[in-house]
């Protein structure tokens, strides 16, 4: 996506990628593919736009955070599909840790032991692959696999992350923001093998000429998606929050210069780190499958057949029929951290349909973000009037006000819904100066669209108490 100086898309190209599912639990990409398509978006965003690569300021980048990739430094090439977030292959290896580990792990790193994050992904290409334990390998999120070849790959490429996405390893000390020596030994990496970190904003390197841009350009901004949409949806001050709804969903409270260690089952991140100011830290709560829950309806079950028919055949219903569907495909994450957990659907009868499944799904998406949002309150201590969200699910206008009614909130939406993207822009652009300060940033922030609660609190209360029950049976299953 590229914007210009009032935050507005001027050129846009997107293209999907292969999920991979070799077995039960396993989620894979092909690094190699994703690298060819973003050469091919970027090609395609500049052509839309008719601007050369020349004409652009900066560049920032934003990735699925725990997305792990392992290549040779020597040949470019990645040794092995990369691990995605959802992957929970190393859930065997993380029971083996000792409870003294476990303790060191969730201090150090505000997170949780879960096969969600990196280090564990890292861990299992070490020990499976005998190729990644040599001298020339590298390893990191997505983001360090793109700097590397945006940069020049083989022929100098530059090996950095930023500490949004460092934080998301287990492996990175969320006070000192450095790689752990502790944690480092833990997981059997060596650093040598990972990447710099770097604050989310400021120049990293220039684009190799060579390369889809065809010039140099300063390539300035790194955030994890989550944070990117912090940042695009400028939630820069103490108890701004914002909630994405992409494949997964994750909501996000920014704490300030303070680590707020979560008594709730939410997890401790860094929300962001402009140049050489402190870094903010925030409070999250992630949930596995949103988007994909949909993706599922069409791709699995064939119940639609493309995301925008869920709307139409759910609001041709007007309830579930008491259909609760629980998406548990990867686990349940906050605030269960469940990996064992697997998904259901419960209260099916003859009367249910399609258009009920369909309803039930949505009804999924909002009842997890509650759970999330309960928790945030309960840790920040902080009560929550209205919530600003962004990611595709949000131009389901039914889904939107399913959620205010769940949550007894407002929900409102910015005029620029692909906040993700302009985060990883503002990174950049606050960087070399295109933007010239946060406040300047902050003012571009519009509504497009507010959702406000329809529903009495004794009817959202019934629902959420059988959503309970209905999560409660996925549990009992992996008990």
């Amino acid at each position: 996506m590229i914007f210009d100086h009032a935050g507005k898309v001027i050129g846009q190209h997107q293209l999907e990628h292969r999920q991979i599912l070799p077995k039960a639990g396993w989620v894979e990409h092909d690094a190699n593919e994703i690298w060819e398509r973003t050469q091919e978006v970027i090609t395609g965003a500049l052509k839309q736009a008719d601007i050369l690569g020349s004409d652009l300021s900066a560049i920032g980048i934003t990735n699925q955070r725990e997305t792990t990739v392992v290549w040779d430094a020597t040949t470019g090439q990645p040794l092995a599909n990369a691990i995605v977030w959802q992957d929970t292959r190393t859930t065997d290896f993380l029971s083996t840790l000792s409870d003294a580990q476990q303790e060191i792990i969730r201090f150090k790193t505000g997170l949780t032991i879960a096969p969600y994050f990196a280090g564990s992904k890292m861990n299992w290409f070490l020990n499976n692959l005998p190729a990644a334990r040599s001298e020339n390998v590298l390893m990191g999120t997505v983001d360090s696999w793109l700097l590397w070849n945006l940069s020049g790959g083989t022929q100098g490429g530059v090996h950095f992350t930023d500490v949004t996405n460092a934080s998301r390893t287990l492996l990175m000390n969320l006070e000192t923001l450095d790689w752990d020596d502790e944690l480092l030994e833990i997981f059997g990496v060596s650093r040598s093998s990972l990447p710099t970190i770097k604050s989310s904003s400021q120049v990293y390197a220039l684009t190799d000429p060579r390369g889809p841009f065809g010039t140099a350009i300063p390539i300035a901004g790194i955030l994890g998606d989550q944070q990117a949409a912090m940042v695009g949806q400028v939630c820069f001050e103490r108890g701004e929050s914002k909630t994405t709804y992409g494949t997964g969903n994750f909501a996000l409270l920014n704490t300030g210069t303070e680590i707020v260690r979560s008594k709730n089952g939410l997890l401790t991140t860094v929300c962001f780190k402009f140049g050489e100011e402190a870094a903010r830290y925030a409070l999250e709560g992630s949930v596995a499958v949103t988007g994909s829950a949909i993706q599922w309806l069409r791709d699995q079950l064939g119940i639609i057949s493309n995301a925008a028919e869920t709307e139409n055949l759910a609001s041709s219903v007007t309830d579930t029929a008491g259909v609760y569907f629980v998406p548990a495909f990867s686990g349940l994450f906050a605030p269960y951290w469940r990996s064992d957990a697997r998904g259901a659907i419960v209260g099916l009868t003859r009367a249910a349909t399609k258009a009920h499944l369909a309803r039930a799904a949505l009804e999924a998406i909002c009842y997890q973000t509650r759970d999330v949002m309960d928790a945030m309150v309960a840790d920040s201590g902080v009560p929550m009037s209205e919530m600003r969200v962004d990611g595709g699910i949000t131009a389901n206008s039914l889904c939107m006000q399913m959620q205010a009614d769940i949550m007894g909130i407002d929900i409102t939406r910015p005029l620029i819904g692909e906040t993700t993207a302009l985060g990883a822009a503002y990174a950049a652009g606050l960087a070399v100066g295109f933007w010239s300060s946060q406040d300047e940033v902050k003012k571009q922030w519009q509504q497009s669209r507010r959702w406000s609660a329809t529903s009495t609190k004794e009817s959202r209360e019934a629902g959420y108490k059988q959503w309970k029950k209905a999560v409660e049976r996925t549990l009992n299953w992996a008990d």
